[in-house]
């Protein structure tokens, strides 16, 4: 004769048990990334005190071309996701959104003063911005 253990039944999913244990480590984590967003800010006043005005880099042309090449695949993704009616084209919209604003920043910022600059800002308010409020609009969509 084989002891037969009772079944113990919970009202509890296994998928609800392991999104009680995702709540618990969501502070967890919600005080790590905040922590390390705070931890930036004295690094930032180093960086602000202790580097040069000016320098001279290597590979500045691969960075912008990839950067670049970023921006297209992201822009790509997101009308390619779009017209499919994807719901992933939300977090490729958002990716591009921040992608782009880093773009505008960048090219503002390391622009020479004169036309260099004023192609930069041109740029930034005509195309760069505008598009990164584009997909925002398309990343915070109900879908």
């Amino acid at each position: 004769m084989t002891l037969v253990a009772p079944q113990i039944r919970t009202s509890r999913s296994p998928r609800a048990v392991a999104g009680v244990a995702g709540a618990l480590r969501r502070p967890r984590l919600a005080t790590v990334l905040t922590g390390a967003g705070l931890a930036l800010v004295p690094w930032m006043v180093v960086l602000a005190r202790t580097l040069p005005q000016t320098t001279q880099v290597s590979n500045w042309s691969t960075a912008w071309v990839g950067l670049d090449a970023l921006l297209a695949v992201g822009l790509t993704g997101t009308g390619v996701l779009l017209r499919r009616n994807d719901p992933r084209a939300a977090q490729v919209a958002a990716a591009t959104a921040a992608v782009l604003l880093v773009d505008a920043w960048f090219d503002v910022t390391t622009a020479a003063p004169g036309t260099e600059l004023a192609t930069a800002l041109t740029l930034a308010l005509t195309a760069e911005l505008p598009m990164a409020v584009t997909c925002a609009v398309v990343a915070l969509r109900k879908p």
